[in-house]
Protein backbone atom coordinates (compact mmCIF):
# COMPACT_ATOMS: atom_id res chain seq x y z
CA UNK A 1 0.00 0.00 0.00
CA UNK A 2 1.52 3.55 -1.05
CA UNK A 3 0.23 6.82 0.87
CA UNK A 4 0.04 9.59 -1.58
CA UNK A 5 1.03 12.93 -0.47
CA UNK A 6 -1.96 14.49 0.82
CA UNK A 7 -3.27 17.07 -1.87
CA UNK A 8 -4.37 19.40 0.93
CA UNK A 9 -3.41 20.01 4.97
CA UNK A 10 -5.32 17.83 7.39
CA UNK A 11 -7.61 20.28 9.14
CA UNK A 12 -9.62 17.08 11.42
CA UNK A 13 -6.29 15.48 13.01
CA UNK A 14 -4.35 18.30 13.24
CA UNK A 15 -3.32 20.78 16.26
CA UNK A 16 -6.26 23.37 15.95
CA UNK A 17 -4.18 26.54 15.93
CA UNK A 18 -1.71 27.43 13.42
CA UNK A 19 1.21 28.16 16.03
CA UNK A 20 0.05 24.75 17.50
CA UNK A 21 0.47 23.20 13.66
CA UNK A 22 3.92 25.29 13.21
CA UNK A 23 5.06 23.60 16.85
CA UNK A 24 4.06 19.93 15.68
CA UNK A 25 5.05 20.43 12.08
CA UNK A 26 8.88 21.32 13.02
CA UNK A 27 9.02 18.70 15.67
CA UNK A 28 8.28 16.43 12.85
CA UNK A 29 11.07 17.95 10.52
CA UNK A 30 13.58 17.68 13.81
CA UNK A 31 12.87 14.41 13.99
CA UNK A 32 13.43 13.50 10.45
CA UNK A 33 16.22 15.24 10.11
CA UNK A 34 17.74 13.97 13.73
CA UNK A 35 16.62 9.84 13.43
CA UNK A 36 19.49 8.91 10.76
CA UNK A 37 18.37 5.90 8.86
CA UNK A 38 15.74 3.34 9.69
CA UNK A 39 13.78 0.55 8.23
CA UNK A 40 9.99 1.33 8.10
CA UNK A 41 7.98 1.89 5.24
CA UNK A 42 6.39 5.13 4.35
CA UNK A 43 3.42 3.90 5.57
CA UNK A 44 4.80 2.78 9.18
CA UNK A 45 7.37 5.58 9.98
CA UNK A 46 4.48 8.08 10.31
CA UNK A 47 3.54 5.96 13.48
CA UNK A 48 7.26 5.39 14.52
CA UNK A 49 7.42 9.05 14.44
CA UNK A 50 4.66 10.26 16.03
CA UNK A 51 5.38 7.95 18.89
CA UNK A 52 8.62 9.57 18.94
CA UNK A 53 7.21 13.02 19.09
CA UNK A 54 5.24 11.90 21.86
CA UNK A 55 8.00 10.40 23.72
CA UNK A 56 11.41 12.73 23.20
CA UNK A 57 13.11 9.02 22.98
CA UNK A 58 14.42 7.97 19.30
CA UNK A 59 14.99 4.16 20.43
CA UNK A 60 11.36 4.22 19.26
CA UNK A 61 13.28 3.48 16.02
CA UNK A 62 14.05 0.03 15.96
CA UNK A 63 11.68 -0.79 19.26
CA UNK A 64 8.99 -0.02 17.01
CA UNK A 65 7.66 -3.57 15.10
CA UNK A 66 4.87 -4.41 12.30
CA UNK A 67 2.98 -7.13 11.55
CA UNK A 68 3.03 -7.01 7.75
CA UNK A 69 -0.59 -6.67 7.79
CA UNK A 70 -0.54 -3.75 10.50
CA UNK A 71 -0.72 -0.49 8.29
CA UNK A 72 -3.57 -1.80 6.13
CA UNK A 73 -5.79 -3.11 8.75
CA UNK A 74 -5.41 0.07 11.11
CA UNK A 75 -6.55 2.03 8.24
CA UNK A 76 -9.07 0.12 6.62
CA UNK A 77 -10.87 -0.41 10.40
CA UNK A 78 -10.31 3.62 10.87
CA UNK A 79 -12.04 4.36 7.25
CA UNK A 80 -14.64 1.98 7.96
CA UNK A 81 -16.56 3.76 10.34
CA UNK A 82 -17.47 3.13 13.77
CA UNK A 83 -14.86 0.76 14.79
CA UNK A 84 -14.87 0.80 18.49
CA UNK A 85 -11.57 0.91 20.57
CA UNK A 86 -11.00 -1.39 23.32
CA UNK A 87 -8.30 0.09 25.84
CA UNK A 88 -6.94 -1.65 28.69
CA UNK A 89 -7.13 1.45 30.94
CA UNK A 90 -9.26 5.00 31.03
CA UNK A 91 -6.26 6.85 30.32
CA UNK A 92 -5.93 5.66 26.56
CA UNK A 93 -9.80 6.72 25.91
CA UNK A 94 -8.96 9.87 27.89
CA UNK A 95 -5.68 10.88 25.82
CA UNK A 96 -7.44 10.51 22.10
CA UNK A 97 -8.81 13.29 20.71
CA UNK A 98 -12.63 13.46 20.55
CA UNK A 99 -13.11 15.25 17.74
CA UNK A 100 -10.81 13.24 15.61
CA UNK A 101 -12.35 10.16 16.73
CA UNK A 102 -16.21 12.03 16.17
CA UNK A 103 -14.55 12.54 12.54
CA UNK A 104 -14.63 8.39 11.74
CA UNK A 105 -17.83 7.69 14.32
CA UNK A 106 -15.40 6.19 16.25
CA UNK A 107 -15.85 5.20 20.34
CA UNK A 108 -13.63 4.32 23.03
CA UNK A 109 -14.66 1.52 26.02
CA UNK A 110 -12.56 0.16 28.66
CA UNK A 111 -13.48 -1.99 31.41
CA UNK A 112 -10.87 -1.55 34.05
CA UNK A 113 -13.05 -0.20 36.50
CA UNK A 114 -16.28 -1.94 35.96
CA UNK A 115 -18.00 -3.67 39.43
CA UNK A 116 -18.27 -6.92 37.85
CA UNK A 117 -15.03 -6.74 36.65
CA UNK A 118 -13.32 -5.62 39.95
CA UNK A 119 -15.82 -8.85 41.72
CA UNK A 120 -14.26 -10.90 39.27
CA UNK A 121 -10.81 -10.44 39.52
CA UNK A 122 -10.80 -10.58 43.34
CA UNK A 123 -12.52 -14.22 43.17
CA UNK A 124 -10.85 -15.50 40.57
CA UNK A 125 -7.70 -14.04 41.95
CA UNK A 126 -6.60 -12.47 38.56
CA UNK A 127 -6.38 -8.79 37.66
CA UNK A 128 -8.90 -6.72 36.25
CA UNK A 129 -7.06 -6.24 33.15
CA UNK A 130 -7.63 -10.16 32.57
CA UNK A 131 -11.51 -9.74 33.74
CA UNK A 132 -11.72 -6.79 31.17
CA UNK A 133 -10.25 -8.15 28.49
CA UNK A 134 -12.65 -11.32 29.17
CA UNK A 135 -16.03 -8.78 29.58
CA UNK A 136 -14.58 -7.21 26.21
CA UNK A 137 -15.20 -10.51 24.53
CA UNK A 138 -18.03 -11.87 26.54
CA UNK A 139 -19.72 -8.27 25.16
CA UNK A 140 -18.77 -9.12 21.22
CA UNK A 141 -16.17 -5.57 21.65
CA UNK A 142 -13.19 -7.31 20.68
CA UNK A 143 -14.46 -8.60 16.81
CA UNK A 144 -13.62 -5.83 14.40
CA UNK A 145 -11.93 -3.27 16.74
CA UNK A 146 -9.27 -1.55 17.63
CA UNK A 147 -7.46 -3.31 20.64
CA UNK A 148 -4.68 -0.43 22.79
CA UNK A 149 -3.06 -1.83 25.40
CA UNK A 150 -0.86 0.40 27.08
CA UNK A 151 -0.46 -0.25 30.86
CA UNK A 152 -1.31 -4.30 31.91
CA UNK A 153 1.01 -7.10 30.32
CA UNK A 154 -1.81 -9.04 31.77
CA UNK A 155 -4.60 -7.71 29.48
CA UNK A 156 -2.21 -8.42 26.52
CA UNK A 157 -1.47 -12.09 27.05
CA UNK A 158 -5.73 -12.91 27.64
CA UNK A 159 -6.08 -10.66 24.42
CA UNK A 160 -3.94 -13.15 22.73
CA UNK A 161 -5.33 -16.09 24.43
CA UNK A 162 -8.82 -14.96 23.58
CA UNK A 163 -7.75 -14.55 19.89
CA UNK A 164 -6.09 -18.47 20.26
CA UNK A 165 -8.38 -20.19 22.48
CA UNK A 166 -12.00 -18.63 21.83
CA UNK A 167 -11.53 -16.76 18.32
CA UNK A 168 -11.32 -13.22 18.95
CA UNK A 169 -10.90 -11.36 16.41
CA UNK A 170 -9.79 -8.08 16.36
CA UNK A 171 -8.92 -5.78 13.75
CA UNK A 172 -5.57 -4.44 15.17
CA UNK A 173 -3.59 -4.89 18.19
CA UNK A 174 -1.67 -2.37 19.13
CA UNK A 175 0.50 -3.62 22.09
CA UNK A 176 2.93 -1.52 23.97
CA UNK A 177 2.51 -1.96 27.50
CA UNK A 178 4.72 -0.58 30.25
CA UNK A 179 6.63 -2.34 33.44
CA UNK A 180 9.15 -4.59 34.10
CA UNK A 181 7.36 -7.92 34.92
CA UNK A 182 5.52 -9.74 31.80
CA UNK A 183 5.73 -6.42 29.48
CA UNK A 184 8.47 -7.59 26.90
CA UNK A 185 7.43 -11.16 27.26
CA UNK A 186 3.67 -10.30 26.40
CA UNK A 187 4.87 -8.32 23.33
CA UNK A 188 7.16 -11.13 22.42
CA UNK A 189 4.27 -13.07 22.37
CA UNK A 190 1.67 -10.73 20.55
CA UNK A 191 4.55 -10.65 17.78
CA UNK A 192 4.08 -14.41 17.18
CA UNK A 193 0.80 -13.96 15.97
CA UNK A 194 0.21 -14.75 12.05
CA UNK A 195 -3.07 -13.91 11.46
CA UNK A 196 -4.53 -10.49 13.68
CA UNK A 197 -2.45 -7.50 12.98
CA UNK A 198 -0.45 -5.82 15.47
CA UNK A 199 2.00 -2.97 16.63
CA UNK A 200 4.02 -3.37 18.96
CA UNK A 201 7.32 -2.20 20.93
CA UNK A 202 9.81 -4.44 21.74
CA UNK A 203 11.45 -4.83 25.41
CA UNK A 204 10.28 -2.76 28.31
CA UNK A 205 9.62 0.29 27.18
CA UNK A 206 5.59 1.59 26.05
CA UNK A 207 2.32 3.14 27.75
CA UNK A 208 -0.47 4.60 27.11
CA UNK A 209 0.60 7.34 26.01
CA UNK A 210 2.64 5.77 22.66
CA UNK A 211 -0.96 3.76 21.91
CA UNK A 212 -2.32 7.13 21.97
CA UNK A 213 0.07 8.59 19.59
CA UNK A 214 -0.18 5.68 17.66
CA UNK A 215 -3.65 5.60 17.00
CA UNK A 216 -3.92 9.67 16.46
CA UNK A 217 -1.23 8.78 13.75
CA UNK A 218 -3.94 6.31 12.09
CA UNK A 219 -6.11 8.61 11.80
CA UNK A 220 -4.41 11.68 10.50
CA UNK A 221 -3.05 8.79 7.84
CA UNK A 222 -6.53 8.15 7.09
CA UNK A 223 -7.83 11.55 6.81
CA UNK A 224 -5.05 12.15 4.44
CA UNK A 225 -6.59 9.10 2.27
CA UNK A 226 -10.17 10.57 2.37
CA UNK A 227 -8.51 14.10 1.37
CA UNK A 228 -6.45 12.54 -2.20
CA UNK A 229 -9.60 10.61 -2.93
CA UNK A 230 -11.77 13.23 -2.52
Amino acid sequence: MTMATPTAANTITEQLTAAGRAIEHDSFAIIDAEVGQHDYTDEQWPLVRRMIHASADFEFNGLTAFHPDAMRAGLAAVQKGGTPIVADVEMICVGLSAPRLRHFGMSTQHYISDPEVIELARAEATTRAVQAMRKAQRLGRLDGAIVGIGNAPTALIEVIRLIREEGAQPALVIGMPVGFVSAAESKALLMTLTDIPWVAIKGRKGGSTLVVAAIHALLGLAEAVQKNAA
